[in-house]
Formats: structure tokens, C-alpha cells, sequence
């Protein structure tokens, strides 16, 4: 919630009493009202606060009933009202949580490899090229070791969203075990330097991962139409900024 406190002289002006006082010389007597008492004196001076007000996405648009700003990140975003049976609502919370931790890494994981290639630390493909290359096994078999693991990560998850806490005991490696947090802030080993989930926290990481599933669509988009990396288009019109931009691009 955004509160702007300032100071300002209250001013006690008065109305005009009918329509053809308004109309003939009511102005020039409030002006004259507000330059006398334009500067502030300590026994008129009062402090009032202006608060914006939480969960409007579009400024005048009023948020569903359901989404009362209790949640993190929570503008009052749901235009087809998807979210409002409390238990969608549960799991969309978790889902853009989990996506927008993923869309960080994919960022990431696109823009620094290609990034470090360029000025020659390492040398690997780009991300769009990276299927392309040799592993220690087919792409057939890697693809099927991950959807296994990504399943048993992703059921242990939706166990732990309708039962918070069911799983925090490791059922291979019994030595391990999770303290007892709230759902998607696990802490432990997922917390080792021991960050305390508060509000700020938690709004900050969300505005991260919405804004890096932006630039991961964007990075998709942009290879699409240009062939080429988020570096790369960068360099490009870093070097000629009045010829390379978007317009070009889709102009041809």
C-alpha cells in the first residue's frame, strides 16, 4: 500500500452565497483569499495522510470481492474471474508462485550462457540451439528421465497444497525432513541463507517472476521474428539505435 504524508495550511474559504455573485465577483474574492493565506502558520498548519488504494490493477476499477488484498501481490488482477472459488484460488496462488520461480531461472538460463559465449568465457549454444547437441544420452531418454522426476516433484507439491506439511518428511532419506512453513516457503535446505518469508519479501519475489515470465515470452517472440538471442538483438541496435528497432524489424 502506497502512503504519501505531506503538510499543507487548511484554508477556510468561503462559498459564494448565489449563482450571479459566482458569476460576477466571487473569483476575484478567492483569490484573494488563497494569497493571504498562501503561507503556512504554525496555528493553521495540519498533517493529513493520502493513501493509494490497494488492488486496482486499472485505476477506477473496483476488485472482485474475493481478492481483498490479503494476498501478496495481490492487484485485483482476474478479469474472467477464474480465481474465485477459494480453492482455484489456493492453487493459482501456488502455480504462479512455482512458474514465476521457474520463468527466473529460464531467463536466466537463456540470457547468461549467450551472454558469457560472446565475450568469451565459455563456448556453448544458444538456448534455442541447445536441443541440437550431443549429451551423454538421446534426447528421447532425457526427456522421459525428467517428465519422472518433474512428476514426482509436481505430485509431492499438489500433496503438500491439499495437506500443507504432509510431505515434509523425505520417504527415501528419512534423516531429512523440512520444518514446518507455510505452503511454497519450505525453508531448510530451500533456505539456506535462512530469508524470512515477510510481505515485502514475498511482493518483491513476485513482481521478479511475473516481470521474468514477460521476458521469457519475449525472448520466444523475439527469436521467432528476428532468429536470434536477447543479446544479440541488443548488440544489434546498441550499434545502430536509429535504424534497428522494432519497427524495422516488422517492416522488413
Amino acid at each position: 500500500m502506497a502512503a504519501v504524508a505531506t503538510h499543507a495550511s487548511v484554508a477556510a474559504i468561503r462559498p459564494c452565497s448565489s449563482r450571479s455573485r459566482f458569476l460576477t465577483g466571487c473569483p476575484a474574492r478567492l483569490t484573494r483569499e488563497l494569497a493571504a493565506k498562501a503561507l503556512p502558520s504554525p496555528s493553521t498548519s495540519r498533517s493529513f495522510k493520502v493513501e493509494a488504494k490497494k488492488g486496482e490493477w486499472l485505476p477506477g476499477l473496483p476488485s472482485p470481492a474475493y481478492l481483498n488484498g490479503s494476498l501478496a501481490g495481490d492487484n485485483g488482477f482476474d478479469p474472467l474471474g477464474l480465481a474465485e472459488d477459494p480453492e482455484n484460488l489456493r492453487w493459482f496462488v501456488q502455480a504462479e508462485l512455482v512458474n514465476g520461480r521457474w520463468a527466473m531461472l529460464g531467463v536466466a538460463g537463456m540470457l547468461l550462457p549467450e551472454v558469457f559465449t560472446k565475450i568469451g568465457i565459455i563456448n556453448v549454444p544458444e538456448w534455442y540451439d541447445a536441443g541440437k547437441a550431443e549429451y551423454f544420452a538421446s534426447s528421447s531418454t532425457l526427456f522421459v528421465i525428467e517428465f519422472i522426476l518433474f512428476h514426482y516433484v509436481e505430485i509431492r507439491r499438489w500433496q503438500d497444497i491439499k495437506y500443507p506439511g504432509s510431505v515434509n518428511q523425505d520417504p527415501i532419506f528419512k534423516s531429512y525432513s523440512l520444518p514446518p512453513n507455510e505452503v511454497g516457503y519450505p525453508g531448510g535446505i530451500f533456505n539456506p541463507l535462512n530469508f524470512a518469508p515477510t510481505v515485502e519479501a514475498k511482493e518483491k519475489e513476485l513482481a521478479n517472476g511475473r516481470l521474468a515470465m514477460l521476458a521469457f515470452l519475449g525472448f520466444v517472440i523475439q527469436h521467432n521474428v528476428t532468429g536470434k538471442g536477447p543479446f544479440e538483438n541488443l548488440l544489434q541496435h546498441l550499434s545502430d539505435p536509429w535504424h534497428n528497432t522494432i519497427i524495422q524489424t516488422f517492416s522488413g
